[in-house]
Protein backbone atom coordinates (compact mmCIF):
# COMPACT_ATOMS: atom_id res chain seq x y z
CA UNK A 1 0.00 0.00 0.00
CA UNK A 2 1.26 3.38 -0.18
CA UNK A 3 2.03 5.35 2.66
CA UNK A 4 -0.45 8.34 3.28
CA UNK A 5 2.70 10.77 3.93
CA UNK A 6 4.04 9.77 0.37
CA UNK A 7 0.47 10.57 -1.36
CA UNK A 8 0.72 14.41 0.50
CA UNK A 9 4.62 14.93 -0.45
CA UNK A 10 4.45 13.97 -3.77
CA UNK A 11 0.61 15.64 -4.19
CA UNK A 12 2.65 19.01 -2.82
CA UNK A 13 5.36 18.70 -4.98
CA UNK A 14 3.90 17.35 -8.85
CA UNK A 15 -0.43 18.19 -8.40
CA UNK A 16 -2.25 15.40 -6.49
CA UNK A 17 -3.87 13.94 -9.66
CA UNK A 18 -0.08 13.30 -11.45
CA UNK A 19 1.17 11.60 -8.29
CA UNK A 20 -1.60 9.39 -8.01
CA UNK A 21 -1.27 8.34 -11.60
CA UNK A 22 2.19 7.88 -11.33
CA UNK A 23 1.68 6.05 -8.12
CA UNK A 24 -0.47 2.99 -9.82
CA UNK A 25 2.77 1.87 -11.49
CA UNK A 26 3.85 0.84 -8.44
CA UNK A 27 1.07 -0.54 -6.63
CA UNK A 28 0.37 -3.93 -6.22
CA UNK A 29 -2.98 -5.50 -4.30
CA UNK A 30 -2.67 -8.58 -1.81
CA UNK A 31 -2.73 -12.02 -4.13
CA UNK A 32 -6.07 -13.18 -3.71
CA UNK A 33 -6.50 -17.38 -3.51
CA UNK A 34 -9.03 -18.12 -6.34
CA UNK A 35 -11.28 -20.02 -7.21
CA UNK A 36 -12.87 -18.85 -3.55
CA UNK A 37 -16.16 -19.55 -2.72
CA UNK A 38 -19.15 -17.92 -0.51
CA UNK A 39 -21.88 -19.00 1.47
CA UNK A 40 -24.51 -21.18 -0.31
CA UNK A 41 -27.03 -19.84 -2.18
CA UNK A 42 -30.36 -19.76 -0.98
CA UNK A 43 -31.75 -21.13 -4.24
CA UNK A 44 -29.42 -23.67 -5.97
CA UNK A 45 -29.26 -21.77 -9.42
CA UNK A 46 -27.23 -23.12 -12.10
CA UNK A 47 -25.75 -20.65 -14.13
CA UNK A 48 -24.39 -23.94 -16.23
CA UNK A 49 -28.31 -25.08 -16.62
CA UNK A 50 -29.40 -21.29 -17.40
CA UNK A 51 -26.61 -19.36 -19.24
CA UNK A 52 -24.62 -22.91 -20.63
CA UNK A 53 -27.72 -25.16 -21.77
CA UNK A 54 -30.86 -22.98 -22.21
CA UNK A 55 -28.34 -19.88 -23.82
CA UNK A 56 -29.97 -17.17 -21.47
CA UNK A 57 -28.33 -13.64 -22.08
CA UNK A 58 -27.00 -12.18 -18.80
CA UNK A 59 -28.82 -9.18 -19.05
CA UNK A 60 -31.86 -11.41 -19.21
CA UNK A 61 -31.34 -12.33 -14.95
CA UNK A 62 -29.03 -9.29 -14.35
CA UNK A 63 -31.40 -5.98 -15.63
CA UNK A 64 -29.57 -2.53 -15.67
CA UNK A 65 -25.68 -3.74 -16.72
CA UNK A 66 -26.10 -1.94 -20.16
CA UNK A 67 -27.77 0.32 -18.58
CA UNK A 68 -26.44 1.93 -15.37
CA UNK A 69 -23.32 0.91 -13.16
CA UNK A 70 -25.11 -2.22 -11.39
CA UNK A 71 -25.88 -5.45 -12.17
CA UNK A 72 -29.59 -6.36 -10.70
CA UNK A 73 -30.80 -9.68 -10.27
CA UNK A 74 -34.43 -9.56 -11.46
CA UNK A 75 -37.57 -10.56 -8.93
CA UNK A 76 -38.63 -14.01 -8.49
CA UNK A 77 -41.67 -13.03 -10.30
CA UNK A 78 -39.82 -12.85 -13.09
CA UNK A 79 -38.47 -16.04 -13.27
CA UNK A 80 -42.10 -17.92 -12.95
CA UNK A 81 -42.50 -16.33 -16.33
CA UNK A 82 -41.05 -19.81 -17.81
CA UNK A 83 -40.74 -21.59 -14.26
CA UNK A 84 -44.51 -21.92 -13.91
CA UNK A 85 -44.11 -24.43 -16.72
CA UNK A 86 -40.55 -25.63 -16.83
CA UNK A 87 -39.45 -27.67 -13.53
CA UNK A 88 -42.10 -26.49 -11.86
CA UNK A 89 -42.20 -28.90 -9.00
CA UNK A 90 -38.52 -28.95 -8.08
CA UNK A 91 -37.50 -28.15 -4.40
CA UNK A 92 -35.22 -25.13 -5.52
CA UNK A 93 -38.24 -23.73 -7.99
CA UNK A 94 -40.57 -23.90 -5.24
CA UNK A 95 -38.30 -21.74 -3.45
CA UNK A 96 -38.37 -19.38 -6.04
CA UNK A 97 -42.39 -19.80 -6.18
CA UNK A 98 -43.00 -19.20 -2.56
CA UNK A 99 -40.62 -15.68 -3.18
CA UNK A 100 -42.39 -14.57 -6.03
CA UNK A 101 -46.05 -15.21 -4.13
CA UNK A 102 -44.42 -13.07 -0.70
CA UNK A 103 -43.11 -10.39 -2.82
CA UNK A 104 -39.57 -10.37 -0.55
CA UNK A 105 -36.08 -10.57 -2.77
CA UNK A 106 -34.18 -13.57 -2.52
CA UNK A 107 -31.76 -12.89 -0.37
CA UNK A 108 -28.78 -13.99 -3.02
CA UNK A 109 -25.35 -14.00 -1.79
CA UNK A 110 -22.70 -12.02 -3.69
CA UNK A 111 -19.82 -13.40 -5.32
CA UNK A 112 -18.36 -10.44 -6.55
CA UNK A 113 -18.10 -6.78 -4.95
CA UNK A 114 -16.02 -4.58 -5.43
CA UNK A 115 -14.68 -2.44 -1.94
CA UNK A 116 -17.06 0.78 -1.54
CA UNK A 117 -14.51 3.25 -2.21
CA UNK A 118 -14.87 1.83 -5.64
CA UNK A 119 -17.34 3.35 -8.55
CA UNK A 120 -17.60 0.27 -11.21
CA UNK A 121 -19.71 0.72 -13.83
CA UNK A 122 -21.32 -2.53 -15.87
CA UNK A 123 -22.61 -0.33 -18.65
CA UNK A 124 -19.05 1.65 -19.29
CA UNK A 125 -17.04 -1.56 -19.63
CA UNK A 126 -20.02 -3.17 -21.67
CA UNK A 127 -19.78 -0.06 -24.40
CA UNK A 128 -16.25 -0.81 -24.29
CA UNK A 129 -16.68 -4.02 -25.74
CA UNK A 130 -16.14 -6.28 -22.71
CA UNK A 131 -18.33 -9.75 -22.26
CA UNK A 132 -19.14 -10.70 -18.55
CA UNK A 133 -16.70 -13.40 -18.80
CA UNK A 134 -13.39 -11.12 -18.58
CA UNK A 135 -14.22 -10.42 -14.88
CA UNK A 136 -16.75 -13.36 -13.90
CA UNK A 137 -15.36 -16.15 -15.88
CA UNK A 138 -17.10 -18.53 -17.65
CA UNK A 139 -19.93 -18.44 -15.54
CA UNK A 140 -22.18 -20.35 -18.34
CA UNK A 141 -19.85 -23.95 -17.47
CA UNK A 142 -20.88 -23.08 -13.51
CA UNK A 143 -23.30 -24.82 -11.49
CA UNK A 144 -22.28 -23.18 -8.41
CA UNK A 145 -20.24 -19.94 -8.78
CA UNK A 146 -17.24 -19.17 -6.77
CA UNK A 147 -14.69 -16.23 -7.30
CA UNK A 148 -12.49 -17.35 -10.11
CA UNK A 149 -11.35 -13.97 -11.66
CA UNK A 150 -9.36 -11.40 -9.45
CA UNK A 151 -11.02 -8.12 -9.33
CA UNK A 152 -9.05 -6.33 -7.06
CA UNK A 153 -7.18 -2.99 -8.13
CA UNK A 154 -3.91 -4.47 -9.35
CA UNK A 155 -5.85 -6.65 -11.63
CA UNK A 156 -7.96 -3.75 -12.78
CA UNK A 157 -5.36 -1.80 -13.36
CA UNK A 158 -3.50 -4.42 -15.63
CA UNK A 159 -6.75 -5.16 -17.63
CA UNK A 160 -6.81 -1.06 -18.09
CA UNK A 161 -3.15 -1.23 -19.28
CA UNK A 162 -3.79 -4.23 -21.30
CA UNK A 163 -6.24 -2.84 -23.77
CA UNK A 164 -4.74 1.01 -23.23
CA UNK A 165 -7.90 2.57 -21.39
CA UNK A 166 -7.06 4.99 -18.70
CA UNK A 167 -5.92 4.25 -15.22
CA UNK A 168 -6.09 7.65 -13.21
CA UNK A 169 -7.16 7.28 -9.32
CA UNK A 170 -10.45 9.49 -9.88
CA UNK A 171 -11.78 7.06 -12.71
CA UNK A 172 -12.87 4.83 -10.18
CA UNK A 173 -12.58 5.99 -7.17
CA UNK A 174 -13.62 9.80 -5.72
CA UNK A 175 -11.81 10.64 -3.00
CA UNK A 176 -13.21 12.74 -0.24
CA UNK A 177 -16.87 11.28 -0.57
Amino acid sequence: MIPRSGLILAGALFGAGTALVAQTDAYRSPRETLPLSVEPQPVAFSHRMHAGEAELECVLCHTGVDQGDFAEIVPAGECMVCHEQIAADSPEVKKVRAAAESGEPIPWVPVYRVPDIVFFSHKEHLAAGEECATCHGPVEMRDVLQKEVSTNMTACLDCHRDRGAPVGCTLCHVLGH
